[in-house]
């Protein structure tokens, strides 16, 4: 069996939390795309943790968390944030790194923050994690794998053809400091030590685990609106945040039996690019404050996050290209504050209602076209029956649930593991 958990929307859906409860009974846990440049929020027995590059699953014993070929491999926050687990009295989890998977260079760092600066007030909003100067570099061929820190003459050979190219960058269009061989070549060879004791041939693993019929889960990073090809690029992440990148990303070659996509009971994103359903001022500060367990802040960046009311359009999009078969509706008990809840149900482009998420040259002056729910106007976050919700709360998941057509089977009223509610979807 192979499930997914993925993002309907622009990230930060709440997908760690689904994946924390989902890992209890899985073997495998596997992050496939992404770096650390986005987190997930997890609170459990422990305490409460922000994973940026370590899978969910490092809370159980009973799991093996993979780093898939797909991820961008920033090494050092690999081993900050596994100490750190530690530290706070986590077991040591088991972990294996796919010795495709490619490194994270602290000169990729460099670019993304140049550019930025560069870009001015026309930047994408990027973390400056580095990320889509390491994509660029994996498929221009100029990027490094695992496996190859083991050839230190392969490597040497390498930074001769890769460093003059970087340095004309540098030099004469960030008017930066070039790169010196000596120390890249120390940082990877630093990388190869640290790395090392959890690198494997994750193609053979899975083949075993496959033979033996184990319960693997593939977590997903960001969301639907965030994918280079079908979100709103380009205002999106560089590598696929789509579930059926998973197999490619993870190195396995079988089809997901499952997917779960993931939406909050409004909308919120951290970074530039269209937002048809956007509120401002005190109505999204309001929001903002009340949404999670600590407010609505990114988990890798800090940034306030812009808020917005659900959007139909959007959601419905999303989870048609992930291929959701389920939805998960993640903080329902922060909309107990109203009486009315506004809803996103179309767009207006160009003087005309659309029902079909645009791309991004429409998108970017479509207009949200509002419809109000009953509120519930009552703290829900203390029930643990579906059933026991007030009247006006379960009609507007089953509204939320007739408009994007997709099975809403789980529902969560805060962020802890026992406040996932599940629910008997009348689409079924």
């Amino acid at each position: 069996m192979i499930k997914a958990v993925v993002g309907a929307n622009w990230g930060d859906e709440g997908k760690g939390k689904l994946t924390d409860v989902f890992a209890k009974e899985s073997d495998i846990v596997v992050r496939f795309q992404g770096g650390n440049n986005a987190g997930h929020t997890i609170i459990n027995d422990y305490g409460k943790f922000a994973l940026h590059m370590l899978p969910s699953g490092v809370f159980y014993d009973h799991i093996t968390n993979v780093i898939g070929n797909g991820v961008a491999l920033n090494i050092p926050a690999f081993i900050k944030e596994l100490n750190q687990l530690v530290e706070k009295g986590v077991p040591m989890p088991k972990l294996i790194v796919s010795d495709r998977a490619q490194i994270v260079m602290s000169y990729h760092i460099l670019f993304d923050k140049l550019e930025e600066e560069r870009l001015g007030k026309a930047q994408f909003g990027s973390t400056k994690s580095g990320i889509a100067p390491f994509y660029s570099d994996k498929y221009a061929k100029i990027g490094f794998q695992i496996s190859e820190l083991f050839d230190e003459q392969w490597v040497s050979d390498k930074l001769d053809r890769i460093l003059p190219a970087k340095n004309i960058l540098l030099e004469h269009l960030y008017h930066a400091e070039p790169l010196k061989k000596e120390d890249i070549y120390n940082e990877l060879m630093e990388y190869r030590n640290l790395i090392s004791p959890f690198v494997h041939d994750t193609v053979k693993f899975f083949q075993t685990s496959m033979d033996e019929n184990k319960q693997i889960l593939l977590e997903g990073q960001l969301g639907a609106l965030r994918d280079p090809d079908f979100g709103i690029y380009p205002y999106s992440t560089s590598s696929s945040t789509l579930a059926f990148y998973g197999p490619i990303g993870a190195g396995l070659p079988y089809s997901i039996d499952e997917v779960y996509a993931v939406t909050k009971a409004y909308s919120s994103s951290v970074g530039a690019g269209p937002f048809v359903s956007e509120i401002f001022g005190d109505v999204a500060q309001e929001l903002r404050l009340r949404g999670g367990d600590a407010g609505e802040f990114g988990a890798t960046t800090g940034r306030p996050r812009r808020m917005g009311w659900f959007d139909v359009v959007a959601t419905r999009y999303g989870c048609q290209v992930q291929g959701a078969t389920h939805l998960v509706l993640t903080n329902l008990d922060v909309l107990g504050y109203l009486n009315e809840i506004p809803v996103c149900v179309a767009y207006e482009t160009d003087g005309k209602r659309r029902d079909h998420f645009p791309n991004i040259t429409r998108l970017d002056h479509s207009k949200p076209i509002i419809e109000t729910l009953p509120g519930w106007n009552s703290d829900i976050s203390h029930i643990r029956n579906y059933d026991e919700l007030p009247e006006n709360c379960k009609h507007y998941v089953d509204e939320i649930e007739r408009m994007i057509n997709v099975p809403i089977t789980l529902v969560s009223n805060g962020p802890k593991r026992e406040q996932i509610l599940h629910r008997k979807s009348k689409l079924v």
